[in-house]
């Protein structure tokens, strides 16, 4: 494998998840584990754990498709690519825990749900972000949080920037788009020419961005530098993807 943390599970995953519906025949599926030296008996077997597990549903007729959590999970990956935002007044959104006797699966829970929302954890039981994404976004993501949380409209005193650099590792981030770019610009020509040998790194890459995506805090441009590399990554994955569709397309063919 190229990548020792892509299991047969993850591989499967990865795969549905970047599929429009969300849908693909057995063999479709052992033809991808192929790339990676998967054998069609481990692909197999883990279709078949995971339409135990609920993860998968089959129709009986070789397909399968994403089911319970993971259907909301390639909502929030579409919903981070495509990076919707509104205008910024400047104000910032807070939430604030109050739900008393927790656990620490509903904390553990909390804290996925208000990193889909992009929220940062100022403190303990405290959340804030800008208030610049649209309020119908993620409303499943919300409605737990709202079970758990008080919700605020406020103006902090200070510098935004100086706050929203202290929130989120903004270099960090940026260092790692570029570095994807990169990877990209390395991959797309072979994949645009149909190199099959490139599908299994541009598979690994491909994953990686989409998980940077999901990293990303969605920020106003009054909060980021000028030379930010969102838009940039995002355009340049438009058509990275589309390269790869294509040709896995063909591979598949």
């Amino acid at each position: 494998m190229t990548d020792p943390t892509l299991t047969t599970r993850s591989v499967l995953l990865s795969t549905l998840l970047g599929t429009e519906p969300a849908r693909m025949r057995a063999a479709g599926l052992v033809r991808v584990g192929e790339l990676f030296g998967i054998s069609d008996g481990s692909v197999r077997t883990s279709l078949t754990r995971m339409v135990a597990r609920g993860e998968l549903t089959t129709d009986g007729d070789g397909r399968y498709e994403l089911a319970g959590h993971l259907v909301a999970r390639q909502g929030r990956q579409q919903a981070s690519r495509a990076a919707d935002r509104v205008e910024w007044s400047g104000r910032w959104r807070m939430a604030v825990v109050t739900a008393d006797g927790r656990g620490a699966a509903d904390r553990a829970g909390l804290r996925r749900v208000m990193a889909a929302l992009r929220y940062a954890n100022q403190r303990e039981g405290v959340w804030m972000r800008p208030d610049n994404l649209p309020a119908d976004r993620l409303p499943d993501a919300r409605a737990t949080a709202d079970a758990q949380c008080y919700w605020f409209s406020v103006q902090p005193d200070g510098d935004d920037g100086a706050l929203a650099a202290a929130l989120w590792d903004l270099d960090g981030w940026s260092r790692r788009a570029t570095a994807l770019r990169r990877d990209m610009a390395h991959l797309v020509d072979r994949l645009e020419s149909d190199d099959h040998t490139a599908l299994r790194p541009g598979f690994v890459v491909s994953a990686a961005i989409l998980r940077h995506f999901q990293a990303d805090p969605l920020l106003p441009a009054e909060l980021l530098d000028r030379h930010w590399p969102g838009a940039r990554l995002r355009a340049d994955y438009d058509r990275y993807d589309a390269a790869y569709r294509g040709a896995l397309a063909g591979w598949l063919a």
